[in-house]
């Protein structure tokens, strides 16, 4: 809290004081603390200040302008200005010499990025408490900013000589305040002096490795990994920094068959353990991700992130029955239970039980899942013929953001456009941009003009968002296509098309776009080439009935209905495939 470091002046109590006459509102300034642990050290982009050991107190007598001056001082910090917050605490520093005025001073000093206030801050502090490793330790930090490393260098002596952790913990404190430093190369230098004599030390060698992976030098972060595990070969915490670091290269595979050696050594380790299963999943392979995680359960039944983990697995590869015992579980256990919930929710409605789903998305009171399922649910009651509930429901979902606004009005829109009510649904999104032209509802807007037959507000619409975005790939396409489908505007079509296939060449829809224009320009083999690579990139039935179609018109009746057979075996029911199957094959 901001205002607990105040100080004590003539027996009476400035917080209190400063609670009465302030209303206890000036809490807001950010109090930067350390904590680090010798596996993973916090790191900031300030140096942090924690608060100084006791010293002994003046004795000050509370004046007015003393008081004007901590009040000052703490309304600005609650106000967001730190200039005035450190000019008037600096003052009261200087004027009170109390050791913890000076500590706060210092601190906000950091905070507020003001190297030299807090210098001055801090060597007054250290004049104050010679022993203040706190102070030392912005010193340090402000020395290396400065580029004096020998001045930094001994203000980390002190740090070693007299904190009371092992020079591991010593090494990661000074690790934790260099992280982020941008001067990258006396940053090395720092850490390089301080690790003379200490070259074997695989805990040194360790806390520099951090330091390296903080200033993006992974190569070389790598090579002191590689000299730590060749002195501890089985420590589990350097196993799991090389082979995140190679992760982050992109290695995935020799991060894997690292790991697979390191578990040969170590086949209980439970954390080496997961952090392979999780490896495991980052590169896609499920089936051997799932398989380590069910060792792990067996190790340990009741760890929630294993059970969260399992069930996420099975229904990744759509084994529900499998994957609903895990979340059944969870939902039970306190822990992501949320999660748990909206899972089975997606469970219940895979199988087709829209109530028992409903029931699941109800239950979820907030979480990262909650606007989703409050979708669903909103989808749900409509499919239930309820769609006055659905859409009131849709309506009273809180949005944090414009994008949730969004997907809500094309929610609204969308239910109303599958009930064919397309003048309601062309209403929801005229008053969502009666006063704010979003390109995503613009377009969705568009695509609903198309089902409508009103080319004219398809074309206005992907215009807009055409003028406001040039290379807006997905209006060009759309506009194109549609001007090749339905006018007989085909140059115009082509380079819109031709424009949005340069933006994106393998997207498989402009392909197909692409196809289709050329084929109503008579450029029937161009067409036949673009349609082909579409349909390799998506047996999709729409590209299938396209190229049915041109290689008809073209004589190749033959390679035109094994290509409707063939996609009419995974598609029976498309209307567009059947409608093309019906023209040209009665």
């Amino acid at each position: 809290m901001f205002i607990q470091s105040a100080v004590t002046l003539s027996g009476c109590r400035l917080l209190y004081l400063t609670v009465i006459l302030l209303g206890a509102a000036c809490t807001n300034l950010p109090v930067q603390q350390q904590a680090t642990t010798p596996s993973q050290p916090a790191v900031t982009g300030q140096p942090e200040a924690p608060v100084a050991k006791p010293a002994p107190r003046p004795h000050l007598e509370l004046t007015q302008d003393l008081l004007y001056k901590f009040l000052v001082a703490e309304v600005a910090g609650q106000r967001g200005r730190l200039d005035v917050a450190v000019t008037n605490y600096l003052e009261l520093a200087k004027s009170t010499r109390d050791p913890e005025v000076t500590a706060r001073a210092t601190r906000i000093a950091a905070f507020a990025g003001d190297d030299q206030a807090a210098v001055e801050a801090a060597r007054l502090w250290l004049e104050l408490d010679p022993e203040s490793i706190d102070a030392h330790q912005v010193l340090a930090v402000m020395d290396v900013r400065n580029g004096d490393i020998d001045a930094a260098l001994q203000h980390f002596d002190h740090i070693i000589k007299n904190t009371g952790e092992g020079l591991d913990q010593k090494l990661w404190i000074i690790a934790n305040l260099l992280g982020k430093e941008k001067d990258q190369a006396l940053v090395r230098q720092v850490m390089e002096r301080l690790l003379q004599g200490h070259e074997n030390d695989p805990e040194a060698l360790y806390a520099y490795a951090h330091v390296l992976s903080r200033l993006n030098d992974d190569d070389r972060a790598l090579e002191v990994l590689a000299k730590v595990l060749g002195i501890v070969p089985d420590n589990v915490n350097a196993n799991i920094s090389y082979v995140s670091i190679l992760q982050q290269q992109g290695k995935g595979e020799e991060a894997t068959a690292w790991l697979e050696k390191a578990l040969q050594r170590n086949d209980k380790d439970f954390d080496l353990r997961m952090f392979y299963a999780r490896l495991l999943t980052d590169e896609k392979q499920y089936d051997v991700a799932r398989r380590q995680f069910e060792i792990l359960s067996a190790q340990d039944p009741n760890n929630t992130d294993v059970l969260y983990a399992l069930g996420l697995l099975y229904l990744q590869s759509n084994r529900l029955d499998e994957a609903a015992p895990y979340f059944q579980r969870l939902s039970t256990m306190g822990q992501h239970a949320g999660e748990a919930g909206y899972y089975l929710g997606r469970i219940a409605e895979e199988k087709g039980d829209m109530q028992q789903a409903a029931d699941w998305y109800r239950s979820l009171n907030d979480g990262v899942n909650y606007f989703d399922a409050q979708v669903r649910l909103g989808v749900i009651l409509a499919r239930q013929d309820k769609m006055d509930d659905a859409r009131r429901h849709l309506q009273s979902i809180p949005v944090e953001n414009q994008e949730q606004k969004n997907i809500l009005v094309q929610a609204e829109a969308e239910l109303l456009t599958e009930r064919k009510e397309y003048e309601e649904a062309m209403a929801v999104y005229d008053q969502a941009l009666e006063n704010d032209p979003n390109p995503d509802l613009l377009y969705a807007r568009a695509m609903l003009a198309e089902k409508m037959g009103r080319l004219d507000i398809l074309e206005r619409d992907l215009k807009e968002i055409i003028r406001n975005d040039p290379n807006h790939a997905q209006a060009l396409n759309a506009l194109g296509y549609t001007l090749a489908d339905q006018t007989n505007r085909y140059q115009e079509a082509y380079d819109l098309i031709r424009k949005a296939l340069d933006l994106s060449p393998d997207d498989f829809y402009i392909l197909d776009s692409m196809g289709w224009v050329l084929y109503r320009m008579g450029r029937l083999d161009e067409s036949i080439t673009y349609l082909n690579k579409a349909l390799s990139a998506r047996p999709d039935p729409e590209i299938a009935a396209h190229l049915g179609e041109v290689l008809w018109v073209k004589g190749e009746k033959a390679a035109a209905k094994d290509i409707w057979e063939a996609a009419i075996k995974e598609t029976p029911k498309d209307t567009r495939l059947l409608d093309v199957i019906k023209r040209f094959n009665p």
